[in-house]
């Protein structure tokens, strides 16, 4: 059996220098961000009855299907909060991490060529394999301890030492559960994107299957492996359960993806790529065509999960003005004299949310072409009579049309849901406005990454910081009473919440012109710099 895994202790080596800088940057985020909101907690919510005020936002509907369920909100002590308001958030950060890092590792080195390298060495059959699960397995090690050794010296009353470390074992278990479903997907697929979509698609299913059935049915919830993070109740009740079936469905997942692997031919997948046809139409044949082809998948995807994301929010609309009414203490976070009911104000915070997540995929084409970059498959094309900014350009049109094809359908599928259940639906012209009214904030993102891809292409993904930094700002920002100053780094921060804020065109055209001037330099750096062979 050992020949199987001889050489894992060198290749798991070069992992860890290859991911050096990457694992340190995630962890400076992850820990950071515990601990600076658990820091400011005490000085944000000096008083129970501020507590308890805060207790109530989160005891509704909407909340509970975003952040869980919460034993503790007739007590909502320091530790409760942040255990409540952070533990999901944190722990999906954590999945998505090992996400990438095991797709890269698995799949990623396999379609570039790396593992069939290694493979010819004196190396075993699975030593590639198990040397990404035990990096990513001493990654959630790391996890666990920055967050919970960091959070539990802050000293806070309510958040002692021993519950600081299940709130770190909590996110590093929710890696090892996704490493494991990554690395059964990098089995099945035959690419990494598809190994990452699937994997991406597992994650999102599970937060959404336990934002339903903690609203429906709070025992099937169970079925959620997002669902045990939350259910450790960290700083209340300190359940290590969750975490020990967390282990246990890991080390399954361990199994499966060594025994898929061990039956597998290299670059082959369980699950085969659809055929395509034997000559290409066409549509096909236009650069226009080409790059829509290769993104076609992931725009797919995301358009059903916008969908998804909006059916889900709208759903939950018809419950929230009667909890909202049958609240003292939640009315007084309302201005007085509002015009405008509890319902719509929250609309407006959703469709923060729903801009970010829509500009996920925006992002993702408009990266694309150093994506391609990288695998060398550009030369081809440029080889032709394609220009660079012709090339650029197809998939700049295409993110723009992304952009507004995902925003629609998020406010479509969010009318359709919340006026099948409320009495008194909120417009569609006014929901269509409070959407789409993001659009050049998104523009601004995707002019960002155009202009990292023109002149810093090694340095694109640093745009994906600034959009978790938007997210974190925005949704939490008030929570967590942030400066202006650092709130309006967020170019979300500037568009009007409408129907709460007046429509005003200004930041609308300001933001607009320097999305077009970001693409602009953009496109004169793609036409300059040398493209990588």
């Amino acid at each position: 059996m050992s020949v199987y895994f001889s050489g894992w202790q060198k290749l798991l080596r070069l992992n860890l220098r290859r991911d050096r800088w990457q694992i340190l940057f995630w962890l400076i985020g992850i820990a950071g961000l515990s601990i600076a909101v658990a820091g400011a907690f005490p000085e944000l919510f000096q008083t129970t009855a501020e507590r308890q005020v805060m207790a109530e936002t989160v005891r509704n509907p909407a909340m509970i299907a975003m952040i869980g369920p919460s034993s503790s909100l007739d007590n909502y002590t320091i530790g409760a909060m942040f255990g409540h308001e952070m533990t999901l958030f944190m722990a999906i950060t954590a999945a998505v991490m090992t996400i990438l890092m095991t797709a890269r590792h698995t799949r990623g080195d396999e379609e570039d060529g790396r593992l069939e390298m290694i493979r010819a060495l004196s190396v075993g059959r699975l030593a590639p394999l198990i040397a990404v699960i035990v990096e990513m397995v001493l990654i959630s090690l790391l996890i666990m301890l920055t967050n919970g050794v960091g959070v539990g010296l802050l000293g806070v009353k309510t958040m002692p030492m021993g519950g600081s470390l299940l709130y770190g074992a909590a996110l590093g278990s929710a890696g090892l559960v996704f490493t494991g479903v990554t690395a059964v997907f990098a089995q099945l697929a035959e690419s990494k994107r598809g190994t990452v979509g699937f994997s991406l698609s597992f994650l999102g299913l599970a937060y959404l299957f336990r934002g339903f059935t903690d609203l429906s049915n709070e025992n099937f919830s169970w079925l959620s492996p997002l669902a045990w993070v939350y259910k450790t109740e960290v700083f209340v009740n300190n359940s290590w359960f969750p975490i020990l079936l967390s282990i246990i469905f890991s080390l399954v997942l361990f199994c499966v993806s060594f025994y898929l692997n061990s039956i597998r031919d290299l670059e082959a997948g369980f699950i085969p790529q659809r055929s395509g046809r034997s000559h290409a139409g066409s549509f096909l044949r236009q650069p226009l065509g080409f790059s829509f082809r290769l993104v076609k998948t992931t725009l797919i995807s995301w358009f059903v999960v916008m969908i998804v994301a909006g059916i889900s929010y709208g759903s939950i609309f018809g419950d929230l003005e009667n909890f909202f009414k049958s609240s003292d203490l939640l009315a007084m976070l309302l201005p007085e004299k509002s015009n405008y009911s509890l319902t719509e104000q929250f609309m407006t915070v959703l469709m923060v949310i729903l801009a970010i997540l829509g500009t996920i995929p925006v992002l993702t084409v408009a990266l694309k072409p150093y994506a391609e970059e990288k695998k060398s498959r550009l030369e081809q094309l440029l080889s032709k009579s394609l220009t660079r900014t012709k090339l650029l350009g197809t998939y700049v049109f295409i993110a723009f049309c992304a952009s507004i094809v995902m925003l629609a359908a998020a406010v479509f599928s969010l009318y359709g849901a919340s006026s099948s259940v409320m009495a008194e639906p909120i417009a569609l012209a006014v929901m269509m406005k409070s959407g789409l009214v993001y659009l050049p904030a998104v523009w601004f993102v995707m002019g960002v990454g155009i202009l990292f891809v023109g002149w810093l292409p090694k340095w694109s993904g640093t745009v994906w910081f600034y959009l978790v930094f938007s997210f974190f700002v925005d949704y939490l920002g008030s929570l967590l009473k942030v400066p202006k100053g650092i709130k309006n780094l967020s170019v979300f921060s500037y568009i009007p919440r409408i129907p709460v804020d007046s429509f005003d065109w200004q930041p609308l055209l300001i933001i607009t012109c320097l999305a077009i001037l970001l693409l602009a330099g953009g496109f004169i750096g793609y036409r300059r710099r040398d493209i990588a062979g």
